[in-house]
């Protein structure tokens, strides 16, 4: 989201357009919990026009959460 300039009220209005309401806050907290399930991921991907997700922007986000990968067991 913050690579394509999309906050959360932006995000929030295109998932209504597609019928899924969720508030602003509700993703705020999803996302800062841990807790997006995967029919919501995968229908924010799908609203923000995503073609596809590289591994090293999986690594980034990762990173920008302070999770460590060791990416020797992958």
């Amino acid at each position: 989201m913050s690579k394509r300039g999309v906050k959360y009220q932006d995000l929030s209005e295109r998932l209504n357009t597609i019928g899924v309401v969720q508030s602003a806050d509700n993703l705020r907290n999803k996302v800062n919990k841990g807790i997006l399930g995967a029919d919501l991921l995968l229908q924010i991907v799908y609203v923000l026009k995503m073609r596809k997700i590289e591994r090293e922007d999986i690594i980034e986000i990762f990173a920008d959460m302070q999770i460590s990968l060791d990416e020797d067991d992958v």
